[in-house]
C-alpha cells in the first residue's frame, strides 16, 4: 500500500477538496488538484487492485495520461490496439476500421487494459502526487452546508470506524453507483437507451495475428452485440451487451450456463473461443443507461459515469471520466480561488460534460439499426464523413479537429438510407422501442 494511504482518526478532519470514488475519474482529478497544491482526500470503498469491467481505451485517452505522467505505466501494461472490428450476421464480410485513417492522424492507436492495473496505476499516481488516498472507506452521507460553506462528508471503513471531513468542495467520481445522483433524487432511467450485460475472460482466444491483434471486436448477434477484447497477458474479456427482455429468459438457469447458451448463438465468436477456457467468474449487469439532471450543485459536481452511462459499444467510458476530470479540475480551481468567476466556471463545466454523451448517443441509439449497420459494413467517405466517424470512434470530440460537418453529411446519408427502405425502417423503430421498455414493464428483474 503507498505511503500516501492514511487511516484518520474519527475526529473531522479539514480537506479543500473530497473525492468519492478511486476509479479513472477520481485519481484523475485527485491528481490534478493536488499538483495544484490544493489539500485534497480521496475516499474509495474498495482495495486496489480490484477488478473492473470496461478494459477498452481511446487514441484520446493517450494525451490524457501524458499529462497526468502515467503514460509510460500504461504502455507497460497494455495490449496496442490500432483499430476495431464489425463482424455482422447479415452481411457477408468482416470490416475493419483503424484509427489512423481517422481525421486527425496524430493519434493513431490506443490500448487494451487490464482495468485493475490500469485504475492501480492512476489511483497510486494521485497519492504520489500527495493527495491523501483512503482505501476501503465508504462514504455514508453528505451534508451540504448553508452559504455555500461547504459539506460534511461521513464515511464507514471496513472495520466499522467512521470518520468525518469538512471539505469546501465535493467531487462524486463513484461511478455507476452514483452516489449524489441518487442521493439528490437527480438520476434518471435514460428513455432513449437500455441495456444489460454478461461477461467474463477467457485464455487461449483466437486473436488475429501482427498489428492487428489487439483489435477490438464487435459482433453482432440477434439479440444485441459482443465486444472481445484481447489483453496483454493473454487473457481475452468478451461480453454480451443485450436488451433486457433477453436477460429475463434465462429464468433459474446458471448465470455460466446461459452465458455459453448465449455465446453459442455467435458461430463467429464461437470460432474464436474454440480452445478458449473460462478464466474467470460470469457476471451480469443490468439497467445500464442513465443520465442525471444536473451535473452540479452548490459546491459539488459529477464527474463521468457518476453524471451518466448509456452503452459500452465505443468504449468511450474511461476516455469521458478522465476528459471530465480534467474539465472539473479547472473548474474546482476557478471556483475556490476565483469565486466571483465561479457561475461562468460551473457552466462551462457542464456544457463540457454534455459534448460526450450527445456525441456518442446518437450512434449507440442507432448501433442495432439495419441502416446503420449497413454503413459501417460498408463505409464510404463521401466528404470525409468515414475519416469523421472515426475521429467520434477515437474519442476526438473536444478539440478543434473540425468533424462536424462531416458528421452531418454522415448523418444525413443515414436518413436518407432509410427512408429508401422505409419499410425495414419502421420495423427496426417499433422492434427498438419494444426492446428498450424496463425490465418491469418486461415483467422480471435482473439477478
Amino acid at each position: 500500500m503507498n505511503n500516501n494511504t492514511t487511516h484518520p482518526s474519527t475526529n473531522p478532519t479539514s480537506c479543500d477538496v473530497l473525492v468519492i470514488g478511486g476509479g479513472p475519474a477520481g485519481a484523475t482529478v485527485a491528481t490534478l488538484l493536488a499538483e495544484r497544491g490544493y489539500q485534497v482526500t480521496l475516499l474509495e470503498k474498495a482495495h486496489h487492485p480490484r477488478f473492473h469491467i470496461g478494459e477498452s481505451l481511446l487514441p484520446a485517452n493517450l494525451p490524457l495520461l501524458e499529462k497526468l505522467g502515467v503514460a509510460k505505466a500504461v504502455k507497460a501494461i497494455g495490449m496496442e490496439k490500432w483499430g476495431a472490428e464489425f463482424v455482422s450476421p447479415w452481411h457477408d464480410h468482416q470490416q475493419t476500421f483503424e484509427f489512423a485513417d481517422a481525421w486527425d492522424k496524430s493519434m493513431p492507436m490506443a490500448y487494451q487494459v487490464r482495468r485493475s492495473e490500469f485504475d492501480e496505476i492512476l489511483i497510486r499516481n494521485a497519492a504520489a502526487k500527495n493527495a491523501t488516498v483512503i482505501e476501503g472507506c465508504q462514504v455514508q452521507d453528505v451534508s451540504f452546508l448553508p452559504d455555500a460553506a461547504g459539506a460534511v462528508i461521513q464515511a464507514r471503513y471496513d472495520d466499522g470506524r467512521v470518520a468525518s471531513w469538512h471539505a469546501r468542495f465535493v467531487l462524486d467520481a463513484s461511478g455507476r453507483d452514483t452516489f449524489l445522483g441518487n442521493r439528490l433524487k437527480a438520476k434518471h432511467r435514460n428513455k432513449e437507451h437500455n441495456s444489460t450485460a454478461i461477461y467474463a475472460h477467457f485464455s487461449g482466444a483466437q486473436r488475429h495475428s501482427g498489428k492487428n491483434e489487439g483489435h477490438i471486436t464487435v459482433f453482432w448477434f440477434e439479440h444485441g452485440w459482443f465486444w472481445f477484447i484481447p489483453l496483454a497477458d493473454g487473457t481475452t474479456s468478451v461480453g454480451a451487451v443485450t436488451w433486457p427482455y433477453y436477460l429475463k429468459t434465462r429464468g433459474k438457469k446458471p448465470l455460466e450456463a446461459f452465458f455459453h447458451e448465449t455465446i453459442a448463438m455467435c458461430p463467429q465468436l464461437v470460432q474464436r473461443l474454440e480452445s478458449a477456457k473460462l478464466t474467470s467468474v460470469v457476471e451480469a449487469t443490468g439497467n445500464f443507461s442513465y443520465v442525471c439532471d444536473r451535473t452540479y450543485g452548490d459546491n459539488y459536481l459529477l464527474l463521468g459515469d457518476a453524471y451518466a452511462f448509456i452503452d459500452p459499444v465505443f468504449s468511450s467510458g474511461v476516455m469521458l471520466a478522465m476528459q471530465s476530470a480534467f474539465v472539473g479540475a479547472d473548474t474546482v480551481d476557478t471556483c475556490l480561488r476565483c469565486p466571483e468567476q465561479a457561475a461562468a466556471a460551473l457552466k462551462k463545466f457542464d456544457r463540457s460534460m454534455r459534448v460526450g454523451p450527445k456525441a456518442f448517443s446518437w450512434f449507440i441509439y442507432r448501433m442495432t439499426n439495419p441502416t446503420m449497420r449497413d454503413m459501417f459494413m460498408g463505409p464510404r467517405n463521401i466528404l470525409r464523413a468515414k475519416e469523421a466517424v472515426l475521429s467520434v470512434l477515437a474519442g476526438d470530440i473536444f478539440g478543434k479537429t473540425p468533424i462536424w460537418r462531416s458528421i452531418a453529411v454522415f448523418k444525413s446519408l443515414y436518413y436518407l438510407g432509410s427512408l429508401v427502405k422505409l419499410k425495414r425502417t419502421v420495423k427496426a423503430w417499433r422492434m427498438r422501442k419494444h426492446n428498450i421498455r424496463t425490465l418491469d414493464d418486461a415483467g422480471a428483474e435482473v439477478r
